[in-house]
């Protein structure tokens, strides 16, 4: 496993981190036992992995906190989320702060998020929110404040957009991946200046990881003229990736896309399944894909800011 310095943060991480949410939850969505998950996330930590990635809407807190109790606290970066899916108080972040803490088994919380932030709750949460977020940093119960977009929502980033003429901002959660790669210009460009610490999500969804989902998703783009026809396969779009064995799948190239983009520092990965986990680990090992195929990649979808590949 290889390790970068997540920005200004100056945390030396996983450039894979477990993510415990997503459509998978670390198999809770998939019928998995809390036992299974906690396996999961103690074959991702054996492995190397020391970034997890958790919050308080996904429900997997305690998953988390069970499975790192006999783990060296100092060994790991955790990162979790208050859900600011509206406008909410400070009394009501304490709470779910507090909480959070309890079910993780911890006093402290290295990145702590408010999530999937819409731009027209933005000025709500830096006005209300930052200011007690910034007074728990100083007390050492936050390492680094950090905000996550609402990606299904927001596909071309405007809250990111707006949160950056802002310097509360130690780590951003972005929307990114081989489909919608717009977050290059509209947000990575200003993080790389400001030495802000990105965590990719979305790196692989379903059209990345299930043929007919991929081939409806560019139909649709080609429909509205965000991809070109003659530049990909209708019938077999990103099929050159393994035909051409530039990758084992379009899964491995999609991390491995994600993993080499400047400003990326940490991609998650998230899944239930122990095999799974140790292909997706086993991609963030491979080099990068040769600079030909990613800039085929980016032409093809370089204007493509209206999916999120979910």
């Amino acid at each position: 496993m290889d390790y970068t310095i997540l920005g200004r943060t100056g945390l030396k991480v996983s450039v894979m981190g477990l993510g415990c949410g997503g459509p998978s939850r670390i198999g809770q969505r998939t019928g998995r036992s809390i036992d299974d998950s906690v396996a999961i996330i103690k074959q991702a930590l054996n492995s190397g992995i020391n970034f997890v990635d958790t919050a308080e809407s996904y429900q997997t807190e305690i998953i988390v906190g069970k499975a790192i109790r006999d783990i060296n606290r100092d060994s790991i970066v955790l990162s979790s989320k208050k859900s600011a899916f509206a406008e909410t108080t400070q009394d009501d972040v304490m709470k779910s702060f507090e909480k959070s803490l309890e079910n993780l088994g911890t006093d402290y919380i290295d990145v702590y998020h408010l999530h999937a932030v819409e731009f027209k709750y933005y000025d709500h949460y830096a006005a209300e929110i930052v200011p007690l977020l910034m007074e728990l940093k100083d007390q050492g119960r936050i390492g680094f404040i950090g905000i996550t977009e609402f990606f299904n929502k927001d596909t071309r980033h405007e809250m990111l957009q707006r949160a950056l003429e802002d310097d509360y901002w130690d780590v951003m959660m972005v929307g990114f991946n081989m489909l919608n790669q717009s977050a290059r210009n509209l947000v990575l460009e200003k993080t790389i200046k400001k030495n802000i610490g990105i965590l990719n999500m979305f790196a692989v969804r379903l059209a990345l990881s299930r043929p007919k989902k991929l081939k409806k998703v560019i139909r649709t783009l080609i429909k509205n003229n965000q991809v070109d026809h003659s530049d990909i396969d209708v019938d077999d779009p990103l099929g050159f990736l393994t035909k051409e064995n530039h990758a084992i799948n379009i899964v491995d190239a999609a991390y491995r896309f994600c993993q080499h983009e400047p400003g990326i520092h940490v991609v998650l990965s998230g899944t239930g399944n122990s095999e799974h986990l140790a292909a997706n680990i086993q991609s963030f090992s491979r080099p990068p894909l040769l600079q030909d195929v990613t800039d085929r990649i980016k032409k093809i979808f370089k204007i493509v800011d209206s999916v999120t590949g979910q």
